[in-house]
């Protein structure tokens, strides 16, 4: 059972103010203030504005983590605190797990420069365990008191979304009653950007940065680059039900796959990735006609988008797929890497929960290859019963999460 949510995203730094930027079709993109862009082909971001890590962390642990795991800790904080959580008493049975693609990116360039200009010795002596990813996982170990499985997830966009899926299985084999879930990213960086751009993988809308980030657009030019921290709070139902938890949704169902063809692009096919959702049709015991919405990955590239359309179309017959709303909140979001899948969760919770669903901003003209329903641009009120989220990263690791309607 989810129990409890937290998040720091580009349209705000807690979940009610990010789902209400969310629902009034408002984006987060805007000039990269990180860094001076000056120099850069590309100049701007979706940066999470005013995020302040001390509001949830003390100041001096707050100064020995990477940007990631602030954001990591802050969502977690959040979380615990909307479950009404109570860790001190059952720390050996609460856990944590956690993803990220990156790790402490911005730690990892501040150690290079330093090792390269100054003196080897003048290396920041907590420049590793800024940089490694596990530390989201680890810092929410130590920040909440929790003493149960601790996981980190390192597999690219899909980081998250595999945690997630990966918590439920510690809930449901008895490793934990309760898990924090999620994931973290802080990509925002010179290294970030300027990788990524030297993929061809970021959008160049230097001068409209608002509408740079059009999932399923067919003027879509690559994704725009997001910073996010998001947690969920799972529970066995019985421990919930005895605390008397609030019940946003139930978690149901979770499906893992690889592509096993390519660095970077989408299996053309779409069997691998079609796979992970039936996968998570099958563990929640749903058929596709019960499905109401689908959060997908959706970045705005051109070929991820257009794969993602067949591989919906693939799991859930070309009948059912076009009777099922489907939206990017990455037009607003902007891409968060391995913090996205969280995010979603986070946004088909609330779908779910307040009977919105979230627009596809940005959404301007058809892309004959893109041909569902994408809630283009304006919220849709909606009874949805069945959500689900899907999840990609470079390397073909694909993972599909359900979310159901919870009835007590």
């Amino acid at each position: 059972m989810i129990t409890g949510l937290g998040a720091v995203t580009p349209l705000g730094n807690d979940v009610r103010s990010s789902w209400e930027q969310l629902v009034a079709g408002r984006g987060g993109a805007g000039p990269i203030t990180a860094f001076d862009p000056t120099d850069f082909s590309v100049t701007f971001a979706c940066e999470a504005k005013g995020f302040e890590p001390t509001q949830w962390i003390d100041r001096k642990h707050a100064r020995r983590m990477d940007r990631f795991a602030q954001m990591i800790v802050a969502a977690a904080q959040q979380a615990r605190a909307d479950a009404r959580l109570q860790i001190d008493q059952e720390c050996d049975r609460i856990g944590v797990s956690v993803g990220t693609a990156m790790g402490g990116l911005k730690s990892f360039e501040d150690a290079c420069e330093t090792l390269l200009t100054r003196d080897p010795d003048r290396v920041n002596p907590f420049s590793i365990t800024s940089i490694i990813p596990n530390m989201g996982a680890a810092r929410v170990s130590i920040e909440l008191g929790t003493r149960g499985p601790a996981l980190a997830h390192c597999t690219a966009c899909a980081a998250s979304t595999m945690a997630i899926g990966d918590g439920l299985d510690a809930i449901r084999l008895g490793r934990a009653d309760a898990m924090l879930v999620g994931g973290g990213e802080a990509p925002i960086t010179r290294l970030g950007i300027a990788g990524f751009n030297a993929m061809r993988a970021l959008s160049r809308r230097n001068d409209d940065p608002a509408h740079a980030s059009r999932p399923f657009d067919s003027d879509r030019d690559g994704f725009v680059m997001g910073e996010a921290g998001g947690v969920l709070v799972l529970e066995e139902l019985e421990h919930a039900t005895r605390r008397g938890a609030r019940i946003y949704a139930e978690l149901a169902g979770y499906g893992v796959s690889s592509d096993a063809q390519h660095l970077t692009e989408p299996d053309p096919t779409g069997q691998s990735q079609a796979r992970a959702m039936l996968m998570a049709f099958a563990d929640a015991d749903i058929s596709p006609g019960q499905i109401d919405y689908i959060n997908a990955h959706g970045t705005s590239t051109p070929l991820g988008d257009a794969s993602e359309t067949r591989v919906i179309k693939r799991a859930l017959g070309e009948s059912a797929a076009r009777k099922v709303a489907v939206s990017s909140t990455k037009g607003a979001t902007g891409h968060s890497l391995g913090a996205a899948g969280a995010v979603e969760a986070i946004f088909c919770t609330l779908a779910i929960h307040e009977g919105v669903l979230p627009p596809t901003i940005n959404y301007e003209r058809p892309d004959l290859e893109c041909d569902l329903d994408y809630v283009p641009n304006e919220a849709r009120q909606a009874d949805v019963a069945v959500a689900v989220s899907n999840s990609s990263g470079f390397g073909g690791h694909n993972a599909s999460i359900v979310l159901r309607r919870f009835a007590a």
